[in-house]
């Protein structure tokens, strides 16, 4: 558990193994509601399927960049830049994203209309997003040497 808070190699895989997770768990939903409703491809216009459906979809939109972005920033000699910092982006953004996925996939799962669950995850989600783009912008304008 420590390498999760010491390490963002390990921080960034321990957010990559919840997230896909969260996928799994979102598509086995899609699954249980295509054999509840006996439907095999879209949403043969069953309102049951809509919220399973794009909480899944929603999810794949919107998660692979955001660990995107945290990968690049494993790899970018964060640490090596002067930033100390580099482990608490990591989990700035893998605790924003995750809990923001999480929230984002239960509000739309009970119910397509707006929600505050579904509010709060996206807003979560994308605060991941920002934390990831400002830090690789600061990185590329600020670092004296590129990490190889």
């Amino acid at each position: 558990m420590s390498l999760i808070l010491e390490s963002s190699y390990y921080a960034f895989a321990f957010y990559a193994a919840i997230n896909a997770l969260i996928m799994l768990v979102l598509g086995m939903l899609v699954t249980r509601a295509r054999v509840r409703t006996q439907t095999d491809i879209g949403d043969a216009g069953k309102p049951e399927m809509a919220g399973p459906l794009r909480a899944h979809g929603n999810n794949t939109e919107w998660t692979p960049m955001a660990l995107l972005l945290m990968w690049v920033l494993t790899g970018m000699g964060f640490s090596n830049s002067g930033l100390s910092a580099s482990i608490w982006v990591i989990q700035g953004m893998g605790v924003t994203l995750t809990l923001g996925r999480i929230l984002h996939g239960i509000g739309i799962t009970r119910s397509i209309r707006p929600s505050p669950l579904r509010f709060a995850g996206m807003i979560l989600t994308w605060i991941s997003y920002v934390i990831g783009i400002v830090a690789i912008l600061w990185l590329v304008f600020t670092s004296g040497t590129a990490a190889t």
